[in-house]
Parts: structure tokens; C-alpha cells; sequence
């Protein structure tokens, strides 16, 4: 996996103004090794627990906007404080770890360092924290109205209209279907085949329905 390894106050620039102290004493006191990554497409960032003599670890894309990198990275910051109170012994995304995501959430929103539509979007994730960062769909699409980097005529599924014709990233075209459940039923124009996107995931707008 390609990293790359930043002095800590380097880490600065990946992170909301403000928020670099609060941070960087967690990782101090926990022996945090944090690792800055290139994109990857299945995760936003990962914890793996200290083993005998070695450090956390824990990794989260350079990709990220500041404020989807510090979200992130307090999601994998919950899964360490769960494995240092209860180790191996309880769920990875059970209650215990809810508890201490969502006070995580409550010390930083505190500290009144997010836009106001962040810090609306949050509240949500604070009363019922999703089990991933991707399964928290209102916050992300909130969140990535801050991307500073957005690709021209690229929209989440979301945002478009039922019926929409979009094209992703390896060239296939498909049709915006109905929402099932949390995830979105679209049709390949040219196979009528039927696959299931994510409500953030980024596509290219071929043609919109009038709505």
C-alpha cells in the first residue's frame, strides 16, 4: 500500500484549524503510529491495535478534505480508546464503541470547530454512529461540499434525479434507479444488468431528467 510518513506538525495541513492540539494529544498518549495514504476506493482510513513492544496504528487517505480527514480519523481515534478499555472482548462497532465515538464527536464539536452544516450533520452521528465512515451518508455528502479538489461534472448519486443517465469511472453508463434501503438500484443501459451504488459514490452526469 503506497503511505508516505509526515513529520507530526506536518499533520497540520491535513487537519481544520484548530483541531492540531486536541489531536496530536491523543496520539502522544496513546503511541499513536499514523500513517497518510494514497486514495483507496474500500476505506477512508483503518486501526490495527498494539502488539507485544510495537505502537497503534492507525491510517486514514490523504485524499481527504481536512474536515472528512479529522471525521475519519477520530472513527479510527474510538476504535483504539474501545481496545484500550475493553480489548478484544466486545463488538467492533458495538455499543462500547458508539459510547466513546459519539464522546469523541461531543468534546470536538465543543470546541465550535466545524462549519455550521457540519456540525448539524454530526449531531445525527452522534445519537447513532454508523459502523463505518462510508455508512455515514449525510455527514460525507455534507462533508465533501469542502472538497477543494472536485472533478468537473461529477456528482454524488445522490444529488441527481431518479432516472438520470451517468457514466463512472471505467467508462460504464447506467440509469439512476430507486433508493433500496441505503443504497441506490441502477440499470447498465447497455446490458440492462442491475447494480447497486452508494449514495455518495462520484459519477459523471451524461444526462439529467427534467424534474
Amino acid at each position: 500500500m503506497p503511505v508516505s510518513e509526515h513529520p507530526m506538525q506536518a499533520l497540520v495541513t491535513f487537519l481544520p484549524k484548530g483541531t492540531f492540539d486536541l489531536v496530536v494529544q491523543y496520539i502522544h498518549q496513546y503511541k499513536v503510529h499514523l500513517t497518510v495514504t494514497k486514495k483507496r476506493k474500500s476505506v477512508l482510513g483503518d486501526y490495527r491495535h498494539a502488539g507485544i513492544g510495537k505502537n497503534h496504528r492507525i491510517s486514514v487517505n490523504g485524499d481527504l478534505n481536512q474536515f472528512e480527514f479529522l471525521i475519519t480519523l477520530l472513527h479510527e481515534l474510538a476504535h483504539l480508546l474501545t481496545f484500550e478499555q475493553f480489548g478484544n472482548s466486545v463488538d467492533a462497532h458495538g455499543k462500547e464503541w458508539k459510547l466513546i465515538y459519539s464522546k469523541l464527536l461531543i468534546n470536538f464539536v465543543q470546541h465550535q470547530l466545524f462549519p455550521p452544516d457540519i456540525e448539524k450533520a454530526l449531531q445525527k452521528s452522534i445519537i447513532n454512529p454508523a459502523a463505518t465512515a462510508n455508512g455515514e451518508t449525510e455527514l460525507l455528502l455534507v462533508l465533501r461540499q469542502y472538497d477543494t479538489k472536485k472533478k468537473e461534472g461529477y456528482f454524488p448519486i445522490a444529488e441527481l434525479p431518479e432516472g438520470s443517465i451517468f457514466q463512472t469511472e471505467n467508462g460504464k453508463t447506467f440509469m439512476k434507479g430507486a433508493r433500496r434501503r441505503k443504497r441506490f438500484e441502477c440499470v447498465e443501459t447497455k446490458t440492462g444488468l442491475r447494480y447497486s451504488f452508494s449514495p455518495i459514490s462520484e459519477v459523471k452526469l451524461v444526462k439529467q431528467v427534467e424534474t
